[in-house]
C-alpha cells in the first residue's frame, strides 16, 4: 500500500466520521460522566476488530489495540464537553437546552478524528502485514485537566513508543511546543459563626479569609514569572449578611510555562492562604488537585506532522459554508478577527486555507493547558491543529460549540484524521523519522517526571 492509499482509506471512512461527530455532539457529557461517548467509541472500535482494554480506576477511560510488535503508536482521543454551552448550529447564541453541556472545545471532532485515524492505521497494518501496533486512547476528563494524568499514574500508557494528538482550532498548524502547565488547589476555611451586629467580636469569618487570600494573590501577581496566570472562584456558603460565616472556600488554578514554575507559585499561593487564616483566626484545609505539564518541545515531530499536513487533502468549502462562517465570525469583536487575519496573513477572510508555516506556529502559541502535556513527558508526542471554525473564533465559546456541529467542523476533523494516518504511515515505514523524534525526546525529557496527583493538607 502506498501512502496515498492510507489517505484514501480515511476518505472512505468519511460517513463514519460524520456520524461519530454528530453522535458525540448531540450527546454532550461532562468530564467524568462520558458514559454514552465512551461506550459509543468502544462499540465502533470493537466492531472494527480492536481489542478493548479498560481502565481499572476510571469507568470511561480505555484503549483499543490492534497489531503486534513495535512501534506502538498511541492516538489520543477525547470526548468530554463543557458545562453551560448547549448550542444549536446557528449563527446566534441559542441553547438547545438552557444550562446543559455543549461541545464548545470541539472534542466531538477531536475524538472522532482520532478514532477514524486509528481505524485507517489498523486497516493499513492488516492489509500490508506491516509490523507495528496502533492504540486508540479514549481519554476522559481532559477539560478537568486530569484524565490522562490519572491514566499515566495507572500505567495505561506503558509500552507505547510515540503519541499522536491534535486539537480543533481556527488554523492549520503543526506545533513543536504548546500549552501552559497547570495545577489546581482548593482552600476550605473554617471559622466561628456569630450575629454580625449583636456579637461580631465572637465570630471568626471564613469569608474574610477567602477575601484576604484573594488580596494576597493579587499582590503576588507582580512577582511571578512571565505568562503565569492565577485564576480563582469563591463560595461563601450561602450565609445571610447578618451571620459571620464559619465556612467559605476558594478554588485556584495556577498556570505557568513550566510545571516547575507552577509548583513554585502554587506553594506561594498556599502560604498566602495560610497567612489569611492566621490573620482571621480561622483554620484552612488545603486540597491540591491534579496538575498537568506543558507540552514537551519536539521540533522533529512538528516537521513530520507539517509534511503530512501539506500532503493530505485539506478541506474545500461550499459557498453556503463560507457564508455561515462569515456570519458566525461577525459575532466576534472585529478587532479580534482582523488581528488574527493579519497574524495568519490569511488568503481568505473567513476560513484558514492551506497550511501555516512552522514559523507561524511559533507565533501562535497555544496558551491554554491540557493533560496531553503529561503524555509528551513519557513518550514523544506530536501535536497539530486544523481549522474547524472561522478565523478569530476561539474555544470555549458558543461560536465554536455551534461550528462543532456543522460540516465545517467535520471537514476539519476529516483532514485531521488524514494527518494522523499519514504520520503513522511514516513512523511505521521510515524508521529514520522515529529515530530523529526519539533522539530529540531523549535530549529534552526529564527522568524525574512523575504525574502530579491530588493530595490533601491540613
Amino acid at each position: 500500500m502506498i501512502k496515498q492509499e492510507i489517505y484514501d482509506e480515511v476518505q472512505g471512512l468519511q460517513s463514519l466520521l460524520q456520524s461519530s461527530c454528530r453522535q458525540l455532539w448531540k450527546n454532550p457529557e461532562l468530564g467524568g460522566n462520558e458514559k454514552k461517548s465512551s461506550a459509543y467509541c468502544r462499540k465502533v472500535l470493537e466492531k472494527e476488530g480492536f481489542t478493548i482494554v479498560n481502565s481499572k480506576e476510571m469507568p470511561y477511560a480505555f484503549y483499543a489495540e490492534y497489531g503486534n510488535g513495535s512501534p506502538v503508536i498511541a492516538v489520543l482521543g477525547e470526548y468530554d464537553a463543557l458545562p453551560g454551552f448547549s448550542q444549536t448550529t446557528s449563527t446566534v447564541k441559542e441553547s438547545i437546552t438552557e444550562g446543559a453541556p455543549g461541545h464548545a472545545c470541539g472534542h466531538n471532532l477531536l475524538g472522532s478524528a482520532a478514532m477514524v485515524g486509528a481505524i485507517a492505521i489498523k486497516r493499513y497494518l492488516e492489509q500490508s502485514k506491516t509490523t507495528g501496533t496502533v492504540r486508540f486512547y479514549g481519554c476522559p476528563e481532559e477539560e478537568l485537566l486530569c484524565g490522562k494524568v490519572k491514566m499515566i499514574a495507572e500505567g495505561m500508557f506503558d509500552g507505547c513508543d510515540v503519541g499522536l494528538s491534535w486539537h480543533p482550532m481556527d488554523a492549520n498548524l503543526s506545533h513543536a511546543s504548546a500549552y501552559l502547565a497547570n495545577a489546581s488547589v482548593k482552600f476550605y476555611f473554617h471559622g466561628v459563626t456569630s450575629h454580625a451586629a449583636f456579637a461580631p467580636e465572637r465570630g471568626r469569618s471564613a469569608l474574610d479569609a477567602v477575601e484576604l487570600t484573594s488580596v494576597g494573590c493579587n499582590y503576588l501577581r507582580e512577582h511571578v514569572v512571565d505568562r503565569t496566570r492565577i485564576h480563582y472562584t469563591t463560595d461563601s456558603g450561602g450565609f445571610a449578611p447578618n451571620i459571620v460565616p464559619d465556612k467559605a472556600s476558594a478554588w485556584y488554578f495556577v498556570r505557568a510555562p513550566h510545571i516547575s514554575d507552577v509548583k513554585d507559585t502554587l506553594k506561594r499561593v498556599e502560604r498566602v492562604a495560610q497567612g489569611a487564616a492566621m490573620m482571621t483566626d480561622t483554620t484552612v484545609d488545603i486540597e491540591e488537585g491534579y496538575g498537568c505539564c506543558e507540552f514537551l518541545e519536539n521540533n522533529a515531530f512538528a516537521e513530520l506532522s507539517y509534511l503530512n499536513m501539506i500532503e493530505a487533502d485539506g478541506p474545500k468549502y461550499t459557498q453556503k459554508e463560507l457564508d455561515f462562517a462569515k456570519e458566525l465570525q461577525a459575532s466576534v469583536a472585529p478587532a479580534i478577527v482582523s488581528g488574527m487575519q493579519s497574524t495568519y496573513n490569511s488568503n481568505h477572510p473567513n476560513m484558514f486555507m492551506g497550511v501555516g508555516s512552522l514559523e507561524l506556529s511559533k507565533k501562535c502559541t497555544m496558551s491554554a493547558s491540557s493533560d496531553t502535556g503529561d503524555v509528551s513527558f513519557i513518550m514523544p508526542t506530536g501535536l497539530f491543529t486544523t481549522a474547524c471554525w472561522p478565523i478569530g473564533c476561539s474555544p470555549h465559546t458558543w461560536q465554536t460549540a455551534s461550528c462543532a456541529g456543522t460540516t465545517i467542523g467535520e471537514k476539519g476533523a476529516l483532514y485531521a484524521a488524514k494527518i494522523i494516518a499519514g504520520t503513522a504511515y511514516d513512523l511505521l515505514n521510515k524508521p529514520e523519522y522515529l529515530q530523529k523524534i526519539k533522539k530529540e525526546f531523549d535530549e529534552r525529557t526529564n527522568p524525574d517526571y512523575a504525574p502530579m496527583v491530588a493530595s490533601k493538607k491540613e
